[in-house]
């Protein structure tokens, strides 16, 4: 008896423990395979047949379709690059230059994966229609209230993320540093 009881003790913890883990990396995600630099990060291997099983898991969770490698790479944002998470209430500024890509996009979503709506109906800013500097730099002020030149508006959300998808990019699987993928920077430059 003692035996059956310990051996259902047992199972019931690797049961709880199991998925309390799975709850946990399709919810918040996992660092497996993920290209991090500055404050985006990229998982490259979730549009191929190698991705891990918990990538997997969220995405099936999420809904989302991956980019494939051969079609670019898509990274997030949560947060400026020291590390303060993105409030729609404060003024953001992403500023400098993308890796190549023949096209990109620059999307804001809020935390459960949704565009954040807003009497522009704008979402987001593609490499064509950004206005740049002289030097080819640019500069998306995102902010609850307008702003002069490229203005993202948030709606006041409390938190939110940014994505940047890269088509048609060499930016991938071997790409490590901030050297072989100029990342835009991430400022919070002040608040409300």
């Amino acid at each position: 008896m003692r035996l059956i009881l310990i051996t259902l003790t047992a199972l019931l913890l690797a049961t709880v423990v199991g998925l309390g883990a799975t709850w946990m990396t399709t919810t918040r995600g996992t660092e497996i395979g993920a290209l991090t630099i500055g404050a985006w990060t990229a998982r490259p291997r979730t549009g191929t047949a190698d991705v891990d099983p918990y990538s997997r898991a969220t995405i099936v969770r999420n809904g989302e379709l991956p980019i494939g490698t051969g079609d670019g790479v898509a990274f997030t944002a949560t947060t400026d690059d020291k590390k303060k998470a993105l409030d729609g209430r404060c003024d953001v500024v992403v500023s400098g230059v993308t890796p190549p890509a023949r096209f990109w996009t620059l999307t804001l979503y809020d935390r459960k994966g949704h565009l954040v709506a807003n009497s522009l109906a704008r979402y987001g800013f593609t490499s064509q229609e950004i206005v740049r500097s002289s030097d080819g730099t640019f500069e998306i002020r995102i902010a609850s209230r307008s702003r002069a030149g490229n203005w993202l508006p948030t709606g006041g959300i409390e938190r939110y993320a940014l994505m940047l998808r890269l088509y048609d990019t060499p930016v991938g699987v071997a790409t490590r540093t901030q050297r072989d993928a100029p990342m835009p920077s991430i400022t919070t430059v002040g608040c409300s």
